[in-house]
C-alpha cells in the first residue's frame, strides 16, 4: 500500500485517477486542489466518504502550502495533474497558465525535494514525483508521423508552452537534484465527468439542447482520442512501476478529424435521445472562424509503454464515445450544475 498526493484531482483525468486509485487498488489517496472552475467535488462524490480519501483544498503555487501538506501526509507518490489546461483560455488570459502551471510546478517540485531528502534511503529509493503532461508540447504534425518520447518540443500556444516549461522543470530536478521523477505526455481525453468547454462534452450537451454545434474551420483537425479510465491506468501503472527519469507517451491509436467526432455524437444522439422537432442533429453543425494558431494534427506512438509496461487502451473510439454519451444522459444532474455556474458554453479564445 502507497500513500498517493494528487495534485488537480477534483478535475477531469485527476478525479479519474482518484476514483480508480480507491476503486481498484488498496492506496490511500489525498487530493490537493484549488477548485478553480474546471475543479468539482461532485466528480469525487463516488469515493468521498472511503476512509482511504482526503481532501485539501489549496493552490499548488502556495509554496508553503505545499510544503506543509507534503511533510503532514508524507507521500510516496506524487501525482501531479494540477494544470490550467484549455487551449482558448490561454489565448485569453495566459497570465494564469504561467502562474499555476510553471510557478505552481515549482513550488511542487521544492515542497517534494525537501521531504525527499529527509527520508531514509530505502523510502527515497521508492519515491516517485509523477508530472503529467500533453502531447501539445510537441507542436503539430503534418499528414504523417507520430509524438514520441524523444520528438523535440516546438509547443505553439500559451498553455502548451507552460506545459513545455514544466516538463522541463521536472527533468532538470531529477537530472540536478536527483529526485526521482517520471513525465508522461497523453492525446487529448474524453470520458465521463469532462468539464464542458472542450469539444466532446460541449458538443453533447448542445446537441442535447438543441443548440448550433460549432467545429472549427472545416473540422479538419485531428486528435488522437484516449478514454480518460484507459489514461488513469496508464498513469497508475507508471506509477507503481517506472524507473526515475522516464517518460512514456499514452494514446489511444484513435486519430479522427474533429467533423467526424462532432457527427459521430450525432448519430448516437440521434439514436439514443431523438428529437424529431429538429431531425437529425447533423443539422445543427455551423462551422466557425478557426481557433488562432490552431495545430493540425496530433497522434501519439505508444509503443514504448506498451513494450515495457504491459499497457494499451481497452476502449475503441467507438465503446468509449458511445459510453461518454451514455454517462452525459443518465447523468444531467452532474452537468446542470456544472452550466449554472462560471462557464455556460460560450466560445472562449477570440481575444486574439
Amino acid at each position: 500500500m502507497k500513500r498517493f498526493l494528487v495534485t488537480g484531482g477534483a478535475g477531469f483525468i485527476g478525479s479519474a485517477v482518484v476514483r480508480m486509485l480507491v476503486r481498484e487498488t488498496p492506496h490511500t489517496v489525498l487530493v490537493v486542489d484549488k477548485l478553480t472552475y474546471a475543479g468539482n467535488l461532485d466528480s469525487l462524490k463516488p469515493v468521498a466518504n472511503n476512509p482511504r480519501y482526503q481532501f485539501e483544498q489549496a493552490d499548488i503555487a502556495d509554496a508553503e502550502a505545499m510544503r506543509g501538506i507534503v511533510e503532514a501526509f508524507r507521500p510516496d507518490v506524487v501525482m501531479h495533474l494540477a494544470a490550467e489546461s484549455h487551449v482558448d483560455r490561454s489565448i485569453d488570459g495566459p497570465g494564469e497558465f504561467i502562474q499555476t502551471n510553471i510557478i505552481g510546478t515549482y513550488a511542487l517540485l521544492q515542497a517534494a525535494l525537501g521531504y525527499w531528502r529527509q527520508l531514509a534511503p530505502e523510502k527515497q529509493k521508492d519515491f516517485r514525483f509523477h508530472h503529467i503532461s500533453t502531447d501539445e508540447v510537441f507542436g503539430s504534425l503534418g499528414e504523417d508521423g507520430l509524438f514520441h518520447e524523444d520528438y523535440p518540443y516546438q509547443p505553439t500556444s500559451p498553455y502548451s508552452a507552460s506545459k513545455a516549461a514544466s516538463d522541463h522543470l521536472v527533468r532538470a530536478w531529477h537530472h540536478t537534484y536527483g529526485l526521482p521523477t517520471l513525465v508522461t505526455n497523453c492525446s487529448n481525453n474524453y470520458g465521463p465527468y469532462h468539464f464542458p468547454e472542450k469539444l466532446i462534452p460541449l458538443t453533447i450537451l448542445n446537441a442535447l439542447e438543441g443548440k448550433p454545434l460549432p467545429v472549427y474551420g472545416k473540422g479538419e483537425n485531428i486528435r488522437d482520442w484516449l478514454f480518460v479510465d484507459d489514461h488513469a491506468r496508464a498513469l497508475i501503472l507508471a506509477a507503481e512501476r517506472a524507473i526515475p527519469g522516464a517518460t512514456y507517451a499514452i494514446g489511444g491509436h484513435n486519430e479522427r478529424r474533429n467533423i467526424d467526432v462532432v457527427q459521430g455524437i450525432c448519430a448516437i444522439l440521434d439514436e439514443l435521445a431523438p428529437r424529431l422537432s429538429i431531425g437529425s442533429r447533423q443539422n445543427l453543425i455551423t462551422f466557425v472562424s478557426d481557433r488562432p494558431g490552431h495545430d493540425l494534427r496530433y497522434a501519439i506512438d505508444a509503443a514504448r509503454i506498451e513494450r515495457e509496461l504491459g499497457w494499451r487502451p481497452v476502449e475503441t473510439f467507438e465503446s468509449g464515445l458511445r459510453k461518454t454519451v451514455e454517462w452525459y444522459l443518465a447523468n444531467q444532474e452532474w452537468w446542470e450544475r456544472v452550466r449554472s455556474g462560471v462557464y455556460r458554453g460560450e466560445r472562449l479564445g477570440l481575444s486574439a
